[in-house]
C-alpha cells in the first residue's frame, strides 16, 4: 500500500504513579509513527493525560485498578467502532485484546511482544489458574497474529521454544530511544549539583521497577562489597514497587545507608540528569529482560551501562562493549563487574562512543522498522 498504515494500538497502561519500560515504549512509539504521518489510534487503561508528555489520539477503556469485568467491556465497547478506520491492529499486551478477538477478526493483528507474562507469573510464584489464564490468552492471542515483533532475538527463541510460536512470524526490531530528550545538556558536575548528589564519589545509578526479576535485591548485595574496595561508591536506585519496603529494609539491615539512596519515581527531566549524574549505569536484571530500554538512556546520556547475561540485554550491549555484560546473574558477578570498573581495571566505553551508539536506535529509525512489518500484513 502507499502512505503510512493507519493502525490501532492496544496499548498497556497510562499511569502517574507508575512506568515501566513497556509503557515507555508504547507512548514512543505511537509518537514516533505519528510523526512519520501514520495515523493512530491509541487505546490504554488509565488515564492517558496522566502522563509527563501526553499523546494525541489515544483514549481509555477503563480506570487503572478497574476489575476485569469492567475492563473487558470498557475494552469492546471502546475498540469495536475504532476497528474499521484502521489498517491494522497492534496490541502490547495479550489480556488487552484477547476480550476483543472477534471484535477484530476482519483486521490482520500484529503482536509487540513485551514478555512472556504466564511465564513471568511462574517466576513469581502466583497461583496456578493465574499462570493457567494468563497462558490461555497469550497463545490465543499469539496464534491469531499474523506477525509478531520482539525486541531481541533472545525473546524470538521464547516465543518459538515457550508458545510454539512458528519463526516465520517473528521479526526482531530493538527498542527506541529519544535521544534528544537525553542529550546531555549540562556536565555531570551539573547535574549532580542539580540532584543534590554528592560532587566527590563514584556514582553508580540503576532505574528499574522494584519487582523481584529486575535484581535489585542482588545489586544491593553486589554494594555490600563493593564498597570493601570502592569506599567512596554511592548506588542511586530510581524506581516503584512491590518490593519497595523490603529493599529499604535490607539495605538497612546491612548498615548500607550511606552507600544506597532510593529515589522513588522520578520524572523525565530529573531521569535524564540521573543518567547523566552518574559514573555508570547497571542494569541487575535476573529473569525475562526482552531488551533493557534504560541501557539505550543511559548511553543516550552520554553514561555507559554494563548488564547482567539475561535475556536480551546482551544484545542491546554487545557491539558497543562485550566487557559491559556480567559474567553471571550472583551478586558477586555483579559487584565483581562493577568493582573493576569502577577502579578502572576494565575500559568503559567514552561519553562520545555511548552517545554515537544510542543514535543508531533513534526513534525515527526504529519506527520506520516497525511499521515496514505493519506492510507486511496489510
Amino acid at each position: 500500500m502507499n502512505g503510512s498504515p493507519a493502525s490501532l494500538q492496544i496499548g498497556l497502561i497510562a499511569s502517574a504513579q507508575q512506568t515501566s519500560g513497556s509503557d515507555r515504549y508504547y507512548f514512543d512509539l505511537v509518537r514516533a509513527l505519528q510523526a512519520r504521518g501514520a495515523r493512530v489510534d491509541g487505546v490504554l487503561l488509565g488515564d492517558p493525560s496522566a502522563v509527563e508528555e501526553p499523546v494525541a489520539g489515544i483514549r481509555s477503556f477503563a480506570p487503572e485498578g478497574s476489575g476485569a469485568l469492567r475492563r473487558w467491556r470498557g475494552l469492546r465497547r471502546t475498540v469495536r467502532p475504532l476497528v474499521a478506520g484502521n489498517d491494522v491492529v497492534v496490541a502490547h499486551l495479550a489480556a488487552h485484546v484477547f476480550p476483543v478477538l472477534d471484535i477484530i477478526r476482519d483486521r490482520p493483528l500484529v503482536e509487540h511482544f513485551h514478555g512472556p507474562w504466564a511465564l513471568e507469573a511462574r517466576y513469581a510464584k502466583l497461583p496456578a489458574r493465574t499462570i493457567a489464564l494468563r497462558s490461555v490468552q497469550e497463545r490465543s492471542v499469539y496464534g491469531r497474529a499474523k506477525r509478531i515483533v520482539v525486541l531481541s532475538e533472545s525473546f524470538g527463541a521464547v516465543l518459538q521454544r515457550e508458545y510454539r510460536v512458528s519463526e516465520d512470524k517473528i521479526r526482531v526490531v530493538p527498542g527506541g530511544v529519544d535521544v534528544a530528550r537525553f542529550a546531555p545538556a549540562v556536565s555531570r558536575d551539573e547535574a549532580r549539583e542539580r540532584l543534590a548528589l554528592p560532587a566527590g564519589r563514584q556514582i553508580v545509578v540503576s532505574v528499574r521497577r522494584l519487582e523481584s526479576t529486575k535484581g535489585l535485591d542482588r545489586l544491593v548485595e553486589a554494594a555490600e562489597i563493593v564498597r570493601r574496595d570502592v569506599p567512596d561508591v554511592l548506588f542511586v536506585i530510581a524506581g516503584t514497587g512491590s518490593l519497595a519496603g523490603a529493599l529499604a529494609a535490607r539495605v538497612k539491615e546491612r548498615e548500607l545507608e550511606s552507600h544506597v539512596r532510593f529515589a522513588g519515581k522520578i520524572d523525565d527531566a530529573a531521569l535524564a540528569l540521573l543518567y547523566r549524574a552518574a559514573d555508570l549505569s547497571v542494569v541487575p536484571s535476573q529473569a525475562w529482560e526482552g531488551f533493557g530500554l534504560t541501557c539505550l538512556e543511559s548511553l543516550a546520556s552520554g553514561t555507559p551501562v554494563m548488564v547482567t547475561p539475561v535475556g536480551g540485554l546482551p544484545e542491546a550491549v554487545r557491539e558497543l562493549d562485550p566487557g559491559a555484560i556480567f559474567a553471571g546473574t550472583s551478586a558477586r558477578d555483579i559487584a565483581s563487574g562493577l568493582r573493576d570498573a569502577l577502579l578502572g581495571r576494565t575500559r568503559l566505553p567514552s561519553e562520545s562512543e555511548c552517545l554515537a551508539y544510542a543514535r543508531g536506535f533513534a526513534w525515527a529509525t526504529i519506527a520506520e522498522r516497525v511499521e515496514a512489518v505493519y506492510r507486511e500484513v496489510v
